[in-house]
């Protein structure tokens, strides 16, 4: 068993093209020993925003704080604390931050390579 403490795991800028204002924390991954699934936490200033784009693998995502969107090509979905949302393998999609506040939520994936 492995017990981590997220204020303890370096908060790192998502540096891909259209990010602005995200940072991630990987708390359960591969580096720890996780064979199956990473957990991050996400966090999104406000006016911030992930890339659009779209992979082979599903996000499930769990809102912990603040207000924002989950957003593809034909809508726009509402995320506030409490709330889960899944993305589903090959749909486009973009977090959106639309509140005054930090934006921030766990997403799960299952482990594989890739950047996000």
């Amino acid at each position: 068993m492995l017990v981590t403490c997220a204020a303890e795991v370096d908060a790192k800028a998502m540096e891909m093209e259209g990010a602005r204002g995200v940072t991630m924390r990987v708390l359960l991954g591969p580096e720890a020993g996780a064979p199956t699934f990473a957990m991050r936490v996400f966090e999104v200033a406000p006016g911030g925003h992930t890339p659009m784009h779209a992979h082979d693998w599903e996000h499930e995502v769990y809102v912990l704080e603040g207000q924002g969107e989950v957003v593809s090509p034909e809508r726009r979905l509402r995320l506030e604390p409490g709330v889960a949302a899944l993305v589903t393998p090959g749909e486009t999609h973009q977090f959106v931050n639309t509140g005054s506040g930090t934006f921030r939520f766990l997403c799960l994936i299952p482990v594989q390579p890739g950047p996000c």
